[in-house]
């Protein structure tokens, strides 16, 4: 049952995932009174230069742990089971299938990704298909996303200002705290035998651990 209940929806490669997935997916909740957060997995990003270094079978394993304490947020496989390429309007519509307006979707996004949404598949209309949650990455301030879609400010809501009209979305700024980590730097951490405790949850270390993953020193950076 999806009338008046707010989904969040966190999409990545999540290669693999860590604290700063989780602090943008709390701080999203808190901000927005969110329901549930739906974390999303992505087969084949669009905006990703390589191909993720784990498989999708570890990738989605690690977010269920990661996330498996954590009444309300759960992983699902929609875009590691769908064909070709990941794109979010594409998602949109599936969740819209099962009975998700657009408007009780939030999808949270940092303020790096969020600056270069105009290249996204079906922009402008996919900022019309769900409600935006922009959290404050470090390198790239609220501020700064904005000014490279200035078209956008429009679009901004207070998120203590209450509900958009029926059946519209908006765009939300969070500035929050969230820990400084990339996957990048957390697999070249793996590769050079250093500690990934403070980065991840104990479970997805011990599955990194236990699978060997991201232990070759090739093909680091993505």
């Amino acid at each position: 049952m999806t009338s008046g209940r707010r989904l969040g929806l966190l999409g990545g490669t999540f290669d693999p995932v860590h604290y700063g997935h989780l602090d943008a997916a709390d701080a999203a909740r808190a901000a927005l009174s969110l329901d549930d957060v739906l974390f999303m997995p992505s087969a084949d990003p669009p905006h990703r230069p390589t191909d993720p270094r784990a498989s999708t079978f570890h990738r989605f394993a690690m977010v269920a742990l990661a996330v498996a304490d954590r009444p309300g947020y759960r992983v699902s496989d929609e875009e590691l089971t769908r064909p070709g390429r990941s794109y979010t309007a594409d998602t949109l519509r599936a969740l819209g299938r099962q009975g998700w307006p657009g408007s009780q979707i939030f999808f949270i996004i940092g303020s790096d990704a969020f600056a270069e949404i105009a290249s996204w598949r079906e922009y402008p209309a996919v900022v019309d298909a769900t409600n935006f949650v922009v959290i404050g990455r470090t390198g790239t301030t609220l501020t700064r996303a904005l000014e490279r879609v200035p078209a956008l400010r429009p679009r901004l809501r207070a998120c203590h200002e209450g509900e958009p009209a029926p059946g519209q979305t908006a765009i939300y700024l969070v500035e929050a705290h969230t820990r400084d980590v990339s996957s990048t730097a957390l697999r070249a951490r793996v590769a050079n035998r250093q500690p990934i405790d403070a980065l991840v949850p104990p479970m997805v270390g011990h599955h990194i651990a236990t699978h060997h993953l991201y232990e070759a020193v090739d093909n680091l950076h993505g």
